[in-house]
């Protein structure tokens, strides 16, 4: 059966007829800001505090948008004997988010969670050389990053909270059983000798009966 000639032009304008009697809502933006869902990828901030310089996010991102530089300063030894340890120490962590294409693989393959999502989108630049942030500003956007959400009350407990949880109960445990044995002591010498002395006088020992005699009955002879 052929179309109806004009078909599509009546739906078009029944699509814009249903429009035009609904209730239009404009963002007031920027002076009201836009609510944003919870895992929304505006920009990355860093963790400066947790980074290694593993240098994984930067193998792996598929841009190469990364830039980091270090050097290794040499720790003394905090036992004596010890020997002197070597880490790496953060020079440069910036990233262009001119080349950035947020699929969000340098998150993912950090080992030590130094890189987070941020909310954050008014980063906007006039000259594309300015989008490539440094460590400061990553820092910055940091504290614009969500707490996690809440986990599910009927999720399974982690394994690393489970374990945990088992050490520190096990351990208050024979934290108590030392302090109920602390608390239980044994009665005090002085207060057995005053128990004996009550009860009579005692003999000394090593002096057999026959011993403790002999003056009596030397006496009488």
């Amino acid at each position: 059966m052929a179309p109806i000639p004009g078909s599509g032009l009546a739906k078009g304008l029944a699509v814009t007829l249903r429009t035009m009697t609904r209730k239009s809502v404009t963002e007031q933006y920027p002076d009201t800001q836009p609510d944003l869902p919870p895992r929304t990828r505006g920009v990355i901030g860093l963790f400066e505090e947790n980074c290694t310089v593993c240098m994984l996010c930067a193998r792996e991102c598929p841009d190469w948008c990364i830039y980091i530089d270090s050097h290794k300063e040499t720790v003394p030894a905090t036992t004596p004997g010890g020997r002197e340890r070597s880490r790496n120490v953060l020079d440069r962590f910036a990233i262009d988010f001119s080349l950035c294409m947020y699929c969000g693989i340098c998150i993912e393959v950090c080992p030590f969670d130094a890189l987070f999502w941020s909310p954050e989108f008014e980063y906007a630049e006039t000259d594309i050389r300015d989008l490539t942030h440094e460590r400061d500003k990553l820092r910055e956007w940091m504290w614009t990053v969500p707490a996690p959400p809440a986990l599910d009350p009927s999720a399974e407990e982690p394994k690393e909270i489970a374990a945990a949880r088992k050490t520190a109960e096990k351990l208050a445990a024979q934290q108590e059983a030392e302090s109920a044995a602390d608390t239980a002591s044994p009665s005090t010498p002085h207060a057995d000798e005053q128990t004996r002395a009550a009860e009579g006088p005692t003999r000394p020992a090593g002096d057999s009966p026959q011993q403790t005699d002999q003056p009596r009955q030397e006496g009488r002879e």
